[in-house]
């Protein structure tokens, strides 16, 4: 009996053996016919020589691969990569990458700007050793047409580079999108995108006039010929479980020549910042939509000078807010001082300035810098490794509850946890929530974003469970049935899609995150990826799935 036991073990360990050199063999046999495929549709070269497509043996591939990445945790060794990634120069590059990928079974990831949160833009966390990365990185042209108020984007520009073309082009005429100029328009635009503008004209996906998209069959289609439904789903609701958006036409609006901003911090006790934040929750959303008033509460080191003449360092609790307003200084500080006079804001702690140039503000680029900086694909916010998670609040939150909130502050690293404010109302509110699948309009009153970063890999589990926490514990606080979150802060502890070794998820499993992002609006989505892609082509942890 134990001889037959012996047997069986080492007969067990060759099977085992044997099935992972099978399925070595055929992930390579895959490996290789797809780049055999690309290489016959695409020549590996353009004019100047760059490649268009880099596997792991060639030197630049990691160099390619970790580039836009901004969330330093997707540095790990450990991380799965892909067997190849394409930099596409023209459409037809990701028309040919599509058309190879599904004719041999192998799964997309495509990349515009790299500040994905859960990186699944360029990472794969299922069993599926076959992935290719479409990085759009050279497809990132702006076309800005003044006259018709318009600009066409390519999907691979970042929110800097639209800026800048903007701001080159004309000094009244903008664009609502966020402040962070490395941000790509992808991604952006693709699940909503709010920013200093969108309490005065929505979202960016509410301003996006046109767009061309590569669908499963590889054809390139533009808002007629993709028909409603399509056009719908991709401006808020995720285009990448449809299809690979290679342009965007975005309608421009219009901006003073002059704006006022301001970004002040406040080193502030517990009861004073109270009652800062309980005026901001009952008026930053009612005030007029000109202004946009944002807050970030976090943990500083204070030094100060004891009577003794000695150096004292203590941790304090800082309140930084950031504003923009449409008009000029004089107003500015007649609107703080009635709305928010215990910020007790001064005359020299505002400026005037080009509304492109409040972007070089807010990126805390030197005064007087050129333009020119906006096209840096590098941030001047490090934020290391993070985890972060986001919700939306209807009522405003007790004090004793943001009392406990800032609390938790304390328990983390000094400004390595953050927890960010952004105000609703104004056009917000006055959009239907079916517009676009973004669903989040009139009750909302603001947007909660919480952060925390981390430098060694063995201090992720403690930093994770205090998001966590902290996330558990505003729960009776936020919105409710379902807890609304924002699909462009991706959050896989809401739950991901069953793709591991071919399963596939139903519409019930996958409503459980679908819905925060979506509301209702995710099982439109869901009959809209049925109708264009019912093979679930365009597939990743969290895309829409068909119904079946």
């Amino acid at each position: 009996m134990k001889y037959f036991t012996l047997i069986s073990s080492s007969f067990a360990k060759i099977i085992i053996i044997l099935l992972f050199s099978i399925l070595v063999s055929a992930s390579a046999h895959t490996h290789g016919d797809f780049l055999h495929c690309l290489s016959s549709h695409v020549s590996n070269s353009t004019s100047t020589h760059e490649p268009i497509f880099y596997t792991p043996n060639e030197s630049s591939y990691s160099t390619v691969l970790n580039s836009s990445i901004q969330n330093d945790h997707f540095f790990s060794p450990s991380t799965p990569k892909p067997f190849v990634i394409i930099t596409p120069f023209q459409d037809s590059h990701v028309q040919a990458t599509v058309y190879c990928a599904k004719k041999h079974g192998v799964q997309i990831r495509t990349r515009s700007g790299g500040h994905d949160y859960e990186g699944l833009s360029y990472v794969s966390y299922f069993d599926v050793p076959k992935f290719v990365v479409i990085d759009l990185r050279n497809l990132s042209s702006v076309s800005v047409d003044v006259k018709s108020k318009s600009a066409w984007v390519q999907a691979g520009a970042t929110i800097g580079g639209l800026y800048y073309a903007i701001g080159t082009k004309s000094e009244n005429l903008g664009f609502p999108a966020g402040d962070c100029h490395t941000v790509g328009v992808g991604g952006l635009f693709g699940g909503g995108g709010y920013g200093y503008l969108a309490r005065k004209y929505g979202l960016s996906a509410d301003n996006i006039l046109d767009a061309k998209i590569v669908d499963a069959e590889g054809r390139i289609l533009d808002k007629k010929s993709m028909g409603e439904d399509l056009f719908w789903a991709i401006r808020g609701g995720g285009p990448a479980s449809f299809g690979i958006v290679v342009a965007w036409k975005v309608r421009l609006v219009p901006v003073p020549k002059k704006v006022a901003v301001f970004h002040v911090l406040r080193n502030l006790e517990n009861d004073a910042t109270t009652k800062l934040f309980h005026r901001w929750q009952r008026r930053a959303y009612k005030v007029e939509e000109d202004l946009t008033v944002y807050m970030t509460f976090q943990t500083a080191v204070s030094s100060t000078i004891d009577h003794n003449g000695k150096n004292v360092t203590k941790i304090v609790l800082q309140a930084d807010m950031r504003a923009t307003f449409n008009g000029g200084v004089d107003k500015l500080l007649e609107l703080m001082e009635k709305e928010f006079p215990e910020l007790g804001l001064q005359r020299q702690e505002c400026l005037e300035m080009k509304w492109v140039e409040s972007f070089l503000f807010f990126n805390l680029f030197r005064s007087g810098e050129s333009l020119d900086a906006l096209l840096s694909k590098k941030s001047n916010f490090n934020l290391l490794s993070f985890k972060a998670k986001s919700d939306f609040v209807k009522e405003p939150i007790p004090d004793d509850v943001f009392e406990k909130i800032l609390e938790m502050l304390y328990e983390e690293d000094v400004r390595k946890a953050g927890i960010y404010v952004f105000p609703f109302g104004g056009k917000m509110s006055e959009i239907s929530e079916s517009a676009i699948p973004f669903p989040h309009r009139a009750g909302n009153i603001y947007a909660f974003h919480y952060l925390v970063s981390w430098e060694k890999e063995e201090e992720e589990e403690m930093h994770m469970n205090w998001v966590r926490r902290l996330y558990n514990y505003l729960t009776p606080y936020v919105s409710k049935n379902p807890r609304a979150t924002y699909s462009n802060f991706k959050d896989l502890d809401l739950g991901t899609n069953n793709l591991n070794k071919g399963g596939h998820t139903s519409i019930k499993q996958a409503s459980i995150w679908g819905t925060k992002y979506f509301k209702n609006n995710f099982y439109r989505l869901a009959q809209v990826k049925t109708k264009v892609d019912p093979t679930n082509f365009f597939t990743y942890e969290q895309s829409i799935p068909p119904l079946r």
